[in-house]
């Protein structure tokens, strides 16, 4: 089973290529501490509309570089998706592989028992100008092959996916994830929690709600 120490040690154990529908080739990899700067144009890129979706505690450098600096010393995995120059980082991909209350208390209140054990959380943020090509489509399955990889068997969105970002919804269904049961966040706005078995359950378990 992979570690985060591991994977910061050697990134190419997660290292992948890819070639977006019209023949791009992308590279799908983890995030690494030379990439502040890259990272950090990725940011500053993202429109109000996609900071409003995507939520980070900055858009600048200084963001960047504490993402970067944070490699391997939390619970957080982030990988990117990485164009030919000039284009750097479009996607940013990320992994908790830890679980808040919040999450385990809304859950078990819809017949949904996490444990840390077996799942992780997911966040996805594309740069605007690369949304609605296919791209996020195009990595998921090297999405659901890292988290088995972490010794995960299912996948939960982190904060929920926000209700009114039908296209979001439409993603994730497509993928397999099945709706649990909204909630109102810290800001007021109402999200929905979606989970999606990337290993099949024991024989018996009872399958999670829609």
């Amino acid at each position: 089973m992979l570690t985060l120490a591991r994977i910061a040690e050697d990134p190419t154990v997660l290292t992948r290529h890819l070639d977006s529908r019209d023949g791009v080739p992308l590279v799908f990899r983890p995030l690494t501490r030379t990439d502040a700067e890259s990272l950090a144009g990725f940011l500053a890129g993202l429109s109000s509309e996609t900071r409003g979706f995507s939520t980070f505690d900055g858009y600048d450098l200084a963001a960047a570089e504490e993402l970067c600096a944070a490699i391997a010393r939390y619970d957080k995995l982030r990988l990117v998706l990485e164009g030919e120059a000039p284009a750097g980082i479009v996607g940013l991909l990320e992994f908790s592989l830890a679980l808040t209350q919040g999450d385990v208390e809304r859950y078990r209140k819809a017949g949904v028992h996490l444990d840390e054990e077996t799942d992780c959380r997911f966040g996805l943020t594309l740069a605007d100008a690369h949304q609605g090509q296919g791209l996020a489509t195009l990595a998921f399955p090297l999405v659901c092959e890292v988290a088995r990889r972490l010794g995960k068997r299912r996948i939960i969105l982190w904060g929920g996916v926000l209700a009114d970002n039908p296209r979001a919804i439409r993603f994730y269904e497509k993928n397999g994830f099945q709706w649990v049961g909204p909630f109102t966040g810290p800001d007021g706005r109402t999200a929905l929690d979606m989970i999606l078995d990337i290993v099949p359950p024991p024989a018996g378990t009872p399958p999670s709600p829609r």
